[in-house]
């Protein structure tokens, strides 16, 4: 599903594959990428049946209050994990917005601008690296600052 919507897209890529993963800087090292530059891609509920894709870098999370500001809402949540499957076709830790079976709208975090990233194709283990300014247009992404710096627990 997911590689076959990039390769539709047109969107020049490199193909990782790797074994299973237990954190953001494991993702990176099998993908050969810097953390940051490691995207998530995660499925934000804003309303009944009425859901989006947020692109976040590694080692950031979405910030609730810049992305409800900007999506013009007052409350936002995440699906469960069955929920976002029956949503995007995709399982946590292999969603992707290419080949979901629904084309919700895309956020992309600023962060992500003029640089290569990593995200995911679709299937465990499998992600391509692309450019991410032509990631954004290829997805028709909007580019907005949505994302914080992740809290580290003291």
């Amino acid at each position: 599903m997911g590689l076959p919507a990039i390769i539709d897209a047109g969107l020049e890529y490199t193909l990782t594959q790797h074994g299973p993963v237990s954190s953001l800087a494991e993702a990176a090292a099998a993908r050969g990428v810097d953390p940051g530059r490691l995207i998530k891609s995660l499925v934000v509920r804003r309303g009944e049946n009425d859901f989006l894709f947020v692109l976040v870098p590694g080692g950031r999370s979405i910030s609730w209050p810049k992305l409800r500001a900007l999506l013009g809402v007052n409350r936002l949540s995440m699906p469960s994990a069955a929920e976002a499957l029956e949503v995007t076709g995709y399982p946590r830790g292999s969603i992707t917005p290419f080949g979901a079976t629904t084309a919700w709208p895309v956020i992309a975090d600023v962060a992500l601008s003029g640089v290569q990233v990593s995200i995911g194709a679709g299937a465990p283990g499998a992600a391509v690296t692309v450019d991410a300014d032509r990631l954004v247009e290829v997805l028709g992404a909007t580019l907005a600052d949505v994302t914080d710096p992740e809290q580290r627990g003291t």
